[in-house]
């Protein structure tokens, strides 16, 4: 039987090469089809769920198939929107389509106050804090006090490790996904992808006492009809006392680096730099935050390293949501 549910949520760049609005707005739909696994399995499926804040707005939210239940919740650490379905033993279609409507703006944060607050440094002790694949004590401690050395203030550490991370870390194409994020591992070998080089920037800043976290996402298309279906993003922000969050997207130098082929001290890549520091250009889409998720209905696997891709479980056992063969969707951008 196939049911129907409807959820309305309400709540320029200067680079020619990334962008050339302060805005971008289209909408995305994501399908879904898990009909070839057997029909005497359950399977369970969570999205991550698109929601407006500050720098986005998503409208007419559409959740429709032939799932048994279906309803959105939040995990209890992060409060990250999951979108969650089931099918029952016994069903021979599964099928899940999300469609949204976004209005994603450019986010440029770079009049910092002259001086730095004292601040409630338990207030963002979740931000602090060090992940299964991110430890900040041993090497990476060392490291960032390396890094940070004669560095006195939040936003001073924080440029410091931006500048290191763009410096030292570099874009692997041959990188599954968006990358694990395994940062003891990338310390020894700094190639990936967003994840990976954000998961570096993150960990050293927390090890410098400086909150940061990973933010997950999609890319939004500059064409009328796009398929964004492996257009998943990671980048990262900071906390500065006094100020708030603040963007930055070291992932992003590198990879118009490797696009444009350009060296460290070419112009162009300056320019870069200075970009991605304090902004990020309109075309993405928020999803997830957090790392080591327990999702909501809990999965029956261990806790999820990132929450950037959708994940499922038929009887219990994870798919690999990076192999269309085991786990098979597909994501379309249509611009406004």
């Amino acid at each position: 039987m196939k049911k129907l549910l409807v959820l309305l949520t309400m709540s320029i760049l200067f680079l020619p090469a990334l962008a050339s609005a302060t805005t971008a707005s289209g909408t995305i739909v994501m399908e879904f089809n898990l009909s070839h696994h057997p029909a005497n399995q359950e399977v369970r499926l969570w999205i991550p769920y698109p929601v407006s804040d500050q720098n986005q707005l998503i409208t007419d939210i559409k959740v429709e198939g032939d799932f048994a239940e279906s309803a959105v919740y939040t995990d209890q650490k992060f409060k990250t929107p999951i979108l969650y379905a089931r099918w029952k033993p016994g069903e021979d279609a599964r099928h899940l389509t999300l469609s949204f409507h976004a209005v994603r703006k450019e986010v440029v944060k770079r009049d910092f106050p002259a001086r730095e607050p004292c601040w409630d440094r338990t207030a963002f002790q979740q931000w602090l804090q060090p992940t299964s694949l991110g430890p900040i004590t041993g090497s990476v401690k060392a490291l960032a006090d390396k890094i940070t050395r004669g560095k006195t203030t939040i936003l001073a550490k924080a440029k410091a490790i931006y500048d290191w991370t763009c410096e030292n870390m570099y874009r692997d194409p041959s990188t599954r996904g968006c990358g694990k994020g395994d940062v003891c591992s990338l310390l020894q070998k700094p190639g990936g992808k967003c994840t990976d080089i954000h998961s570096v920037f993150v960990a050293l800043a927390r090890a410098a006492e400086v909150p940061a976290r990973e933010i997950l996402g999609i890319r939004m298309g500059k064409k009328p009809l796009q398929d964004i279906t492996t257009w998943q993003h990671c980048w990262a922000e900071f906390y500065l006392p006094g100020y708030g969050w603040v963007p930055v997207d070291p992932a992003d130098v590198r990879k118009m680096m490797l696009k444009e082929n350009l060296s460290l001290d070419d112009p162009k890549t300056t320019e870069y730099r200075q970009y991605f520091w304090g902004a990020w250009d309109p075309y993405r889409v928020q999803l997830a935050v957090g790392r080591d998720l327990v999702l909501n209905p809990r999965q029956q696997a261990g806790p999820l390293n990132t929450f950037g891709y959708p994940y499922a479980e038929v009887n219990g056992t994870p798919l690999d949501w990076l192999d269309p063969g085991s786990f098979a969707y597909k994501f379309t951008y249509t611009q406004d």
